[in-house]
């Protein structure tokens, strides 16, 4: 199997590591906008590496990875099914909901293959927190809470293009939320605040921001987002039931200190960011797609997959924009 590549900054580098040390890959050809790194890369890995994006298309492969920057997923995307090639892309699908919907019709028009990148579904805690919900180990579900805090924002240039808090960062807690619960988002009711860097009153986005997500069982989901955790990284998930409740994310690295004279004491190394968290979770996903591709594993999360969680993201800058409730069938794409 040869796999193509499209994109070798941080999170291109790190897929690209982890499908060099998978068996069943094969061989890997690399490109970038700035062909150099993705030279140096391939020099790193054993890799080739393409003058060009074209080349990826030209030169032979059997599946492409779409890793590059958010503006060119699209047109990536809907190049590789048109020549019957499975693709993986990193979320998300396109910059909007009107483009997301436009990918998705090429994908299905081409019967493509087509894998999105959320990560979550494929770590250990949040994998059991599922079988837990799927169970009936908690008993009714009735709350619902995510955090997501990034430790510090990033930069500017990465946030002007970003798509902002809700679709770029919250759209992996919509995600997750469905995912682990089963059930669709309802309505949303979101705010945001840009009271802190600058940069973020200057490209129009939010630095800090939560949603109350209305499930269509009626459960309650609070979901919180910041850039400016400094204290560190800290993704959870608390899903409380009738019976019990638990926890995901919750470990001897997640950055939070407790006020209580005997509460456990502060971490001794936290987390500092998604790829150092998520590691495992990212090596486990793209051996799914390797899986997809040779024929011996289903699709863990597809284009609507992706959509659903969009749609959730695009109601909540809705509501934020609007100040007000947003019923999710007020948006296109059911």
């Amino acid at each position: 199997m040869r796999i193509g590549l499209i994109g070798t900054g941080r999170i291109g580098s790190f897929h690209a590591a982890a499908l060099a040390r998978h068996p069943d890959a094969g061989s890997l050809l690399l490109a970038d906008a700035d062909p150099g790194r993705a030279a140096r890369l391939a020099e790193r890995l054993g890799a080739t590496a393409a003058p060009s994006v074209d080349q990826v298309f030209t030169w032979g492969v059997d599946a492409v990875v779409v890793s590059c920057a958010t503006d060119a997923h699209a047109e990536l995307v809907v190049r590789a099914v048109r020549g019957g090639l499975p693709v993986f892309c990193e979320k998300p699908l396109a910059s909007d909901l009107a483009r997301t919907l436009s990918v998705l019709r090429e994908v299905e028009a081409a019967g493509g293959v087509l894998q999105l990148g959320f990560m979550r579904r494929f770590d250990a805690g949040y994998r059991t927190a599922r079988e837990l919900v799927r169970s009936g180990a908690l008993g009714r579900l009735h709350t619902v809470r995510t955090m997501t805090a990034d430790p510090q924002p990033p930069a500017a240039p990465y946030l002007a293009t970003s798509g902002g808090l809700f679709r770029d960062c919250l759209v992996h807690d919509f995600d997750i939320v469905r995912w682990v619960t089963g059930r669709e988002v309802a309505h949303v009711y979101a705010a945001g605040s840009d009271a802190g860097p600058p940069v973020f009153r200057e490209t129009g986005d939010v630095d800090t921001a939560a949603a109350l997500l209305v499930l269509d069982d009626s459960t309650l989901v609070t979901c919180t987002g910041t850039r400016c955790n400094g204290a560190g990284y800290d993704v959870r998930m608390e899903l409380a039931g009738e019976l019990d409740q638990v926890s995901s994310g919750l470990d001897d690295r997640t950055p939070i200190a407790s006020t209580e004279p005997h509460g456990p004491p502060p971490a001794a190394k936290p987390w500092t960011g998604f790829l150092e968290r998520f590691a495992p979770a990212y090596e486990a996903e793209l051996a799914a797609f390797v899986r997809l591709v040779r024929g011996e594993g289903p699709n863990p999360c597809d284009g609507r997959e992706a959509l659903a969680a969009l749609r959730v993201a695009e109601a909540c800058e809705l509501s934020r924009r609007e100040r007000r409730p947003v019923d999710l069938a007020e948006l296109p794409g059911l």
